[in-house]
């Protein structure tokens, strides 16, 4: 009998049986563990890869409707025992993933306008030209030594260089936060978490010291002008904000480049059905953001008093994980769930927030998806894996099922030029 099996019995007998599915199978795959977990019940005890503990939501009923629930806060001093996510500098913490409906609303609108759709689509242009740029350095990689790391040389400089333009951060200096962002999700030694938020915090003071000192159209300038000129921010804010922005600007994107290849590459029915209507590509970003997104858990909760999520009774001050990955497999919800459809009828997702946390970059974050994929598959007719998929490394974390490599390559004939991608 597997731990599954037993903790399936406990269930029905204990309802604070602890479940730990986070191991070396979750990280290879995570769906097979969640279709388990969903068998199991909406909402599940579980012991994190650091032994905190937490209730797991599992459906995507359970999940969207968490979402809404405003005695769910994402405050940690709410919190009382449990999981509380990364422990964070008050410089960094006062953010928008961490406040609840006031400041978050006042932050919120300091900050949306840099994401309107009309600032969006200024951008595109840029976009569109910073794609070919890097699907240039890739075609070099893939000249010089017949395989390239798509996510070194372009899934991951590609976003930097986009929040870049939006915070006017220098692409070297782009490139070492991602470096540190990655080290704080995926620490590769012990203390390197602590490492890599000291060198963000540390940064994120300096930019903002330059930016005073010389002022400019950028959206961190405005933001920097709303600290000081109409105290409408405080110094912890503006810095938290700054941090935000450039780690969920980036981060989500990387991986919904790298996966969303990925996906594409192992359903080629569906990549050829893009390639033969490249219009389409709205279509299999939305369907990619369902069947591909990187995150598996929203932000962590806290109920501000006891509450009932499926029947199960959680105390005030306990962890509450709403499961994403899980919920878009769901079956109750999606049919065939773990097929990637770009002509599937039920476009809704929960990838990019619901409701006060609806994602401010979800119409950046499709843009960007849209023309990166675009621009490669244009570019690159052949692309393909350049290993077997037993392996492809993955990022060890609960919190993110993300590639570290993907290596690709192309048949041997020269790749074509690019033009503006849908």
């Amino acid at each position: 009998m597997d731990e599954f099996e037993q903790a399936g019995r406990s269930t029905r007998d204990d309802a604070t049986a602890v479940h730990r599915p986070f191991d070396a199978e979750f990280f290879r795959d995570p769906h097979p563990v969640y279709a388990r977990l969903r068998s199991l019940g909406p909402v599940l005890k579980v012991a994190l890869p650091d032994g905190t503990r937490a209730w797991l939501v599992t459906r995507e009923e359970h999940v969207r409707a968490a979402f809404s629930d405003p005695r769910l806060s994402v405050n940690k001093a709410r919190s009382r025992n449990g999981y509380q996510g990364f422990s964070l500098p008050p410089a960094l913490d006062a953010n928008l993933l961490n406040i609840d409906p006031d400041d978050h609303l006042r932050l919120r609108r300091l900050v949306s306008k840099g994401f309107t759709p009309r600032h969006v689509e200024r951008l595109r242009g840029r976009v569109i030209a910073a794609a070919a740029h890097y699907a240039d350095r890739l075609a070099d990689r893939l000249a010089e030594h017949g395989e390239a790391d798509l996510v070194a040389e372009f899934a991951n400089p590609l976003p930097l260089v986009v929040i870049g333009y939006l915070l006017d951060v220098p692409e070297p200096d782009s490139r070492a936060f991602s470096g540190w962002v990655d080290a704080m999700f995926a620490p590769a030694h012990p203390g390197h978490t602590a490492e890599a938020i000291e060198h963000i915090q540390r940064y994120l003071l300096g930019l903002i010291g330059v930016r005073r000192a010389a002022p400019g159209e950028d959206l961190l300038s405005s933001l920097i002008a709303a600290r000081d000129a109409d105290d409408r921010l405080s110094e912890d804010e503006l810095v938290s904000l700054a941090f935000l922005l450039l780690m969920a600007g980036t981060e989500n994107v990387q991986h919904l480049i790298s996966g969303g290849l990925l996906a594409l590459l192992r359903h080629p029915e569906q990549l050829a059905a893009l390639r033969r209507r490249p219009e389409r590509m709205p279509d299999a970003v939305e369907e990619l953001l369902r069947h591909a997104h990187a995150n598996q858990m929203a932000v962590r909760r806290f109920p501000t008093e006891a509450v009932e999520i499926a029947g199960t009774r959680i105390p005030p001050g306990d962890t509450v994980l709403l499961a994403l990955a899980s919920a878009h497999r769901d079956p109750a919800r999606y049919p065939e769930p773990d097929r990637f459809d770009i002509d599937r009828a039920d476009t809704s997702h929960l990838a990019l927030g619901y409701g006060l946390h609806y994602c401010l970059g979800a119409s950046l974050a499709r843009m960007e998806i849209g023309t990166a994929l675009s621009t490669l598959l244009e570019r690159f007719p052949g692309i393909r894996l350049a290993v077997s998929e037993a392996e492809l490394e993955w990022r060890q974390s609960f919190r993110s099922h993300a590639l570290r490599r993907l290596p690709v390559s192309v048949p041997t004939s020269v790749p074509g030029p690019v033009s503006a991608p849908v």
